[in-house]
């Protein structure tokens, strides 16, 4: 509630005065920032400028992002400050809004963590008036009550997250680099987008690079996307690229593990209910689709959703309309969905276990997420990256990574992907005493043995990783369900490698099979 409106009903000077002192330190805070120092590409929008020689923003005493944090509990506010400075950015943090608006001179922050139920000024009034005042603040919400009518508030005023207490601290740094990156996205060359336009994801592959060029190409646009991919190969971070990079970019993005919720529970979870919809409904449920009201919904799991569910599911992607449970009032939304799975949708299909309409409508441009045994020239990056990461959180500092070591975990198969290339690499640094990494390379023998023919150098796993792909493509290595379409590679760069390998046309690459007596010779190569 504004002050203003607290002073007409009580009368009293004490309140008029602390409105007029609030509404002049909003005054200033817009005042403050004075017309050179921001991006006037949105006329009426104050917009911080854009750096011209780094990535990071140029506020902060040592050219690095300013996160504020606003929140009552000082424990919170210390374990949050500690939190964002391991990520290596500048923190400040305030026990309440006006301590906030009080702050000797009133720069604005790259990214607000505020608090929802502050004393005084709550989080969201705060909100408010700094969207009056246009002092435009990437804000992400804090908030201990999680639920719905105050998070729908916040985020149709544009808030960019609304986090319920306790939230995983990947989540928190995400959503901060989020909002730091929506103002002061530079453009970047083409030869960048892995490393800048597409945050955090890592690597330089061409398996990779072809599903950016993917992302780059549906992003701008409104249509469905299907990510494909084993578990733990980064689908939410593809997620995550395509919104950034879409025009909605900077409205709410909402996500919903399907296999995380009871099957139960989940037409509620998707698409809200009214109280006494059902027992133990006791009171209005806001639905996923409805949070995400304008923005992007990211649908993990979509393979897990139960076939009775299934129709309404599909009616509110063609329609954009849907009932809550126990209401019959239909609500309109315009939702961008992003589906992930690790399930083949097409044979659930065939075998009746998915909707077969639902899939085409799901299937409108499918993105297959390499696994990572198909991207093992980015193992040492992800490897580096995510050492450096975890010993700057550890206040540790680790600058070597042996090279036998690096070559064991590339001649690793991984079946765990990215998710088990991090735990392992997070461990291993928990356990280095000094600076050179040490990784208990046994734990993965025992988790999945190296295959002997894996057993090589760098190059003998490229060349065994191609000679699997022609394998599995029968011998085709251009087309749609060639091995070069396998490796993310195009047909010419396949054969280059192949050349550069010492792998011909002719090759016998398929292992020669017994079967009643007789021998399976081996399919020659076709182009």
């Amino acid at each position: 509630m504004r002050f203003k409106q607290l002073s007409s009903r009580k009368g009293t000077e004490e309140i008029d005065k602390a409105y007029r002192k609030f509404e002049q330190r909003i005054t200033n805070m817009a005042d403050s920032v004075r017309p050179s120092e921001f991006n006037e590409e949105r006329p009426g929008r104050i917009r911080l400028r854009e750096a011209k020689s780094s990535s990071q923003p140029q506020n902060g005493s040592k050219g690095k992002a300013v996160v504020y944090v606003v929140d009552d509990d000082a424990s919170v506010r210390e374990a949050l400050g500690s939190l964002i400075r391991s990520a290596g950015l500048e923190v400040e943090t305030f026990a309440s809004a006006q301590e906030f608006l009080a702050r000797s001179r009133a720069d604005v922050p790259s990214c607000l963590v505020l608090d929802v139920q502050l004393p005084g000024l709550s989080g969201l009034d705060l909100q408010h008036e700094l969207a009056k005042a246009d002092v435009q603040i990437p804000i992400i919400f804090l908030t201990g009550h999680g639920d719905i009518p105050t998070s729908v508030r916040a985020i149709k005023a544009g808030a960019l997250e609304f986090l319920t207490k306790p939230f995983n601290d990947e989540d928190l740094l995400n959503a901060i680099q989020q909002g730091i990156a929506r103002d002061h996205r530079a453009p970047k060359r083409r030869e960048e987008l892995a490393t800048h336009k597409f945050g955090a994801i890592v690597g330089t592959s061409t398996a990779l690079q072809n599903v950016l060029n993917q992302v780059e190409v549906v992003a701008p646009t409104e249509s469905t996307v299907l990510l494909l991919g084993e578990t733990g190969t980064g689908k939410e971070l593809i997620a995550r690229a395509i919104l950034n990079v879409s025009s909605r970019s900077n409205r709410p993005f909402v996500k919903l593990n399907c296999a995380a919720i009871p099957s139960g529970l989940l037409e509620s979870e998707l698409f809200g209910h009214e109280k006494g919809a059902f027992t133990g409904a006791v009171a209005q449920k806001v639905g996923r689709f409805e949070l995400a009201h304008g923005g992007t919904l990211f649908l993990d799991e979509v393979g897990d959703i139960p076939l009775e569910l299934q129709p309404k599911l599909l009616r509110v992607l063609q329609e954009q309309e849907f009932e809550r449970l126990g209401s019959t009032r239909t609500i309109r939304v315009d939702v961008r969905l992003i589906a992930a799975t690790n399930r083949d949708l097409a044979q659930m299909a065939t075998e009746k276990q998915f909707r077969t309409d639902l899939y085409f409508r799901l299937n409108v441009f499918p993105i297959r997420i390499p696994p990572l045994r198909e991207r093992v020239g980015d193992i040492p990056l992800l490897v580096r990256y995510y050492v450096d990461n975890y010993s700057q959180r550890m206040n540790k500092r680790i600058d070597v990574v042996p090279e036998e070591t690096m070559a064991e975990l590339c001649r690793y198969s991984w079946p765990g992907n990215i998710r088990e290339l991090q735990n392992l690499i997070e461990r291993s640094v928990i356990m280095t005493p000094g600076d050179v990494l040490q990784i208990q390379l046994n734990d993965l023998q025992q988790s999945n043995p190296i295959s002997s023919t894996m057993a090589g150098t760098l190059e003998d796993v490229e060349r065994q990783r191609i000679l699997e792909a022609l394998r599995e493509a029968g011998a085709v290595i251009g087309g749609r369900h060639g091995a070069a379409v396998r490796l993310g590679l195009k047909r010419t760069t396949l054969l280059s490698k192949m050349q550069r390998l010492g792998i011909a046309r002719n090759t016998n690459y398929a292992p020669t099979t017994e079967k009643e007596g007789s021998n399976v010779l081996p399919q020659p190569i076709k182009r």
